[in-house]
């Protein structure tokens, strides 16, 4: 897929107007800001707390636009007034493994709520069986008191297939780590 490509541009469920588009590598400096707001809050991320660099950042942005031009990856990311809200994205595993895409997403938190992550991840999943190389088999990591997210995979027809007990730590305790699947 060509980075950039829209692939949604309209309103959200309460009116509010959102693009949702592949990255390009000029989003480094905006996907910073955005993923290092998400650790500083702690939320439902593996980082938590951490800060990037740009060049780190950048770095993993060129990585990513190969893997999505190699059709290994789908990533979406969703703007509101030209400020990243969310992004999702799936990636596929490689090797004996390669069938099987991981999944990820995050919204900011006060665009939480609103309809957006559901929109997004049918995109994303949309997307991934149309794109994905061999994918047949989505797979996704969760916190166990991240309700909201288990309550929507669930929606797209996920299934728990394992958890691994005090698997992740959020805020300083250690919580389950669920992990999740579908068949595409």
């Amino acid at each position: 897929m060509k980075p950039g490509t829209i692939v949604y541009s309209g309103k959200t469920k309460n009116g509010t107007d959102i693009s949702i588009r592949y990255p390009k590598l000029s989003d480094g400096e905006e996907m910073l800001r955005y993923i290092n707001t998400l650790s500083k809050e702690e939320t439902f991320i593996l980082f938590q707390g951490e800060q990037l660099t740009l060049s780190e950042e950048t770095k993993f942005v060129r990585t990513l636009l190969k893997k999505i031009t190699k059709n290994k990856a789908v990533t979406l990311l969703v703007f509101h007034d030209n400020v990243l809200i969310g992004n999702s994205g799936i990636t596929m595993k490689e090797k004996a493994e390669r069938r099987v895409g991981d999944f990820g997403i995050s919204i900011a938190k006060e665009f939480r709520g609103k309809g957006i992550g559901k929109l997004l991840m049918g995109l994303v999943l949309e997307e991934g069986k149309k794109h994905l190389e061999g994918f047949e088999i989505c797979t996704l990591g969760c916190f166990q008191n991240n309700v909201p997210a288990l309550e929507m995979y669930k929606q797209f027809g996920f299934q728990i297939f394992g958890t691994l007990p005090e698997g992740i730590q959020h805020k300083g305790t250690l919580v389950d780590h669920v992990f999740l699947y579908r068949k595409v």
